[in-house]
């Protein structure tokens, strides 16, 4: 009889050779990464100027919340006609594309009324720009990766976090300098000159291996959890609404929030580079747990420490305070999304995410859109943050429970044997 450590090796050996993960992967990942880090930045030139461009626009502070949330809901919706497109065309093309309607999104917004800052938000920077990056990428670069598709997929998430690191004290120390509106329109120039040199260097992904092949047969054989397919794919995206509308909270009200309490903007605008700071430094701990536990195992614990810190916001008015729970918020939250993105691709065959992965980022992004509106509707009615805090607890919540529910159907799934390649 072989022994079983040398059959582990020769097996290990066999799906090393088939998988589709190679140098160039980590290329793909490396400029994905990239453009995402000034991708994101666009959303935070709004999220970050927040009270001066109310007062400029004469608006109520949920006005210009609600065009920065517009930008997710954009995105979510014009992600899953990109996600297409991109198969069709060619990610190349598509992420140009996003490049030049992003920096046009920008100028619109510029133009210093209240219509054009939702039209440039909504429509272009949303819509048109953002829906061509992450979405498309998201499900790009996990075609490159069978093996350590989670570890790929939250590096190249981190984007989000290092355009939070580099650009909110960019954006408040030039709107000091030069005001909101000349900020929004040098962004515009810096990221199209970044984003479309960079978009020239993706390649097509390599077709899919033939591990993943056979196991993609088999998902088409197989119910999910033992449930309808459409139907886990509809309680996953209502989970992902559900967690993300606490989500966007912080991260879009946080500057605003610590100079409600008399903390100097320039000290929010670190606090929220703190938050997400920590949200970068521990994504790669997430991607990584995620290919040891599951998807929906790391949704679970990620969306309980989110939980835990939506509660803090509620009880917390010094700086050093707040910049501990930011810290802590970054370091909980940042591997959900990831974490659904896998799940997505262990639960379906690969031909089906270029549908089915920028659906879930919809729903997702509509709960970032209605939450960061929510958040700014409850200030303008109660005149502090603390209901939004406590309200979004709440919506954290319901997401436990019903991601609790999903992942006991998956732990009473008999196991499915590997595929290995013959």
């Amino acid at each position: 009889m072989p022994d079983a450590t040398a059959v582990t090796a020769l097996d290990r050996s066999r799906a090393s050779r088939d998988s589709v993960e190679s140098r160039a992967s980590w290329v793909a990942a490396s400029v994905t990464l990239a453009i995402l880090s000034f991708s994101y930045g666009a959303p935070l030139v709004v999220v970050v100027g927040l009270k001066p461009i109310a007062a400029s626009l004469d608006a109520d502070r949920s006005v210009v919340a609600l065009a920065a949330s517009l930008v997710w809901l954009g995105t979510g919706l014009g992600g899953i006609l990109m996600g297409r497109i991109a198969d069709r065309a060619g990610m190349r093309k598509i992420a140009i594309f996003g490049a030049v309607m992003t920096a046009l999104g920008l100028a619109v917004s510029a133009i210093g009324q209240a219509w054009a800052l939702v039209l440039g938000s909504a429509v272009l920077v949303g819509f048109l720009g953002n829906s061509a990056h992450f979405p498309p990428l998201v499900t790009y670069v996990s075609r490159w990766f069978d093996r350590r598709r989670g570890t790929a997929v939250a590096l190249i998430s981190s984007g989000q976090y290092i355009a939070g690191v580099v650009w909110p004290t960019v954006f408040e120390r030039s709107m000091n300098a030069f005001g909101w509106q000349a900020t929004m329109l040098s962004f515009a120039v810096v990221l199209a000159a970044a984003i479309i040199p960079l978009a020239l260097l993706l390649r097509a992904p390599p077709p899919p291996g033939r591990a993943e092949a056979a196991t993609s047969r088999l998902h088409r054989r197989a119910q999910p959890l033992r449930l309808p397919p459409n139907l886990v794919q509809a309680l996953l995206c209502a989970a992902a609404f559900l967690c993300c509308v606490p989500m966007a909270m912080p991260a879009g009200h946080l500057v605003a929030l610590c100079s409600d309490l008399g903390i100097p903007a320039t000290r929010g605008a670190a606090m929220l580079s703190a938050l997400l700071g920590c949200a970068f430094v521990s994504r790669m701990f997430w991607g990584w747990l995620t290919d040891r536990i599951g998807g929906l195992g790391a949704v679970l614990a990620g969306s309980a420490c989110q939980a835990a810190a939506i509660a803090a916001f509620t009880v917390t008015r010094d700086e050093v305070g707040l910049f501990a729970v930011s810290a802590a918020y970054g370091l909980g939250f940042s591997g959900i999304i990831p974490a659904y993105v896998v799940a997505i691709r262990d639960f379906f065959p690969s031909a089906e995410a270029s549908w089915r992965v920028p659906t879930l980022l919809f729903t997702g992004m509509s709960g970032m859109a209605f939450g960061g509106w929510f958040a700014g509707a409850l200030y303008d009615h109660f005149g502090f943050y603390a209901p939004a805090f406590a309200a979004g607890a709440l919506f954290n919540a319901a997401n436990l429970t019903l991601i609790g529910f999903l992942v006991l159907r998956q732990a009473r799934q008999p196991r499915t044997p590997a595929v290995l390649p013959a």
